[in-house]
């Protein structure tokens, strides 16, 4: 018998699996919670012990639920938010908080560093895909120039996933998923863009600061010795390359074949779907990423879903079972309410600097059960955006499996599925980036292929089937959304 653990640093948390696949199954599950730094000017950040300290807690706890000894733990792999930036001097130590994938504060830079390279179209010819403001470009650009003396100091550049991978074992190493978020590789090459690195540093520091690459399913070394005390695993334990958290989600939603799309209801809204061959972009909207299993992994990620429905609990004074109680209660198309929730600024449309607003409000549809509603249909509208553009580019879903905390609504459920005119099904694990991550690093040992490992661990819910029954009306007032869109924001660009 061998177990494998699954690790998935996430905005809100971290949590970990381990399971087993001679016998298919999860032994055990753990998580602990991060707090946020925030601020009004789009700033987003996190102290990186807070990720190091939470996988200690979850480990820990996960062991204590499987009850086996950690050191029957063969390999570990770890899945992480994408687009972050962690730099650190020449012993390891972070020189300032990791900036989150939900940063705008770097909006004016990353607007500078499109420019240089030459719009849309440079970008796309460059890397392969356009830079959003989030991605760990601007931010590198950002802490060159707001903390000069800092960046003298700096010695390593980090992704998420990749500084977890460190801590755990010495080794600096970058592989294509991840690195594709970075806005400095080349996504048909796979490799470092030297023409981008060099636009925000001549200098060599920048380009002798990243790790090297390494392809999806490889080891990159064993545990080290503060790892394996503090864990309390074996010294044989290794360590898989890992990725991006949207590259696990794939894998641990069996997102690995065409044919099916994963859409995540988290903090963020995403979209994506593995195809085998690069696909011919035609929207800058579209994250052309590579995926973690040699693939590729087009991808659409909106900035607000269940941080949307948060606000609004908060602004109500409600808890979660008050809001659905509410959302139950209220109609298809909220009344006439419409809301743009750009609470966070918005990736796609690309709208950064936007805001949340609230239409069409008169004192017959102004209630709690219509804001309610308003707010899931506008999170779920923005997804519906990016569905098209997929659509656009050839990738039919013959099923959309729901992933993220939104995923465990009945009624939500529904409404994506009436928007997207869609068959949507929920999986029997909730966990499935840190699933993803464990079947990982079985695969990454060769214990099964990926699709037997699949076919072993993923598992539909079917009593969260639900199939369009009222898609035709949606489409209408999809119409009167994107009417609402085009109004505030006559500007922003569709492509």
């Amino acid at each position: 018998m061998g177990y494998y653990a699954g690790i998935d640093c996430g905005t809100q948390g971290t949590k970990v699996i381990i399971i087993e696949p001679e016998t298919s199954t999860i032994f055990g599950t753990g998580s602990a919670p991060h707090p946020l730094i925030a601020g009004s000017n789009g700033r987003r950040e996190q102290n990186v012990n807070w990720w190091t300290d939470a996988l200690c807690l979850a480990f820990k706890q996960a062991v204590a639920v499987a009850g086996i000894s950690p050191k029957l733990i063969k390999t570990i792999s770890v899945s992480a938010q994408q687009h972050g930036f962690i730099p650190l001097d020449k012993n390891g130590i972070a020189l300032y908080p990791a900036k989150l994938w939900c940063d705008t504060e770097t909006y004016i830079e990353n607007t500078q560093f499109m420019n240089q390279l030459g719009g849309n179209k440079g970008a796309l010819k460059s890397l392969g895909l356009t830079v959003a403001t989030g991605y760990t470009a601007s931010k590198i650009i950002w802490f060159k120039k707001h903390y000069p003396e800092l960046w003298a100091r700096m010695y390593h550049v980090l992704l998420p996933h990749e500084y977890i991978n460190f801590w755990l074992t010495g080794e600096f190493a970058s592989e294509y998923g991840d690195a594709s978020g970075s806005g400095l590789f080349d996504i048909r090459s796979r490799t470092w863009s030297t023409h981008a690195i060099s636009l925000i540093d001549d200098s060599g520091k920048l380009t002798e600061a990243l790790p090297p690459l390494v392809s999806p399913g490889c080891i990159i070394g064993k545990v080290n010795k503060k790892a394996k005390e503090i864990l309390g695993v074996s010294p044989d334990t290794t360590v898989a390359c890992g990725s991006g958290d949207n590259m696990m989600g794939a894998i641990g939603t069996g997102n690995i074949n065409t044919g099916i799309v994963t859409m995540g209801l988290g903090t963020s809204g995403t979209l994506y779907s593995n195809i085998p061959n690069l696909p011919e972009i035609d929207s800058t909207m579209i994250a052309n990423f590579c995926s973690a299993t040699n693939g590729w992994l087009p991808l659409i990620c909106t900035m607000n879903a269940t941080s949307a429905t948060t606000n609004i609990q908060n602004m109500l004074g409600i808890h979660i079972q008050k809001f659905e109680q509410l959302l139950r209660e209220s109609e298809i198309g909220a009344g006439g309410v419409r809301m743009l929730p750009f609470f966070n600024g918005e990736r796609v449309p690309p709208l950064p600097l936007a805001r949340g607003g609230i239409f069409n409000l008169d004192s017959n549809n102004c209630t709690s059960n219509n804001i309610c509603r308003a707010v899931v249909e506008g999170a779920t509208f923005g997804l519906r955006y990016g569905l098209d553009l997929f659509r656009n580019l050839g990738v039919i879903p013959e099923q959309i499996r729901l992933t993220g905390g939104g995923a465990k609504s009945k009624i939500w459920r529904q409404i994506v599925s009436d928007i997207m005119g869609c068959s949507v099904a929920g999986l029997c694990n909730n966990e499935n980036t840190a699933l993803g991550a464990a079947i990982h690093a079985a695969w990454c040992n060769s214990v099964d292929t990926l699709n037997e490992l699949c076919d072993k661990f993923i598992k539909i819910e079917h009593s969260t089937i639900c199939e369009p029954v009222n898609h035709s009306l949606y489409s209408e007032i999809y119409e009167s959304y994107l009417n609402v869109l085009n109004r505030e924001y006559p500007g922003f660009s569709k492509e």
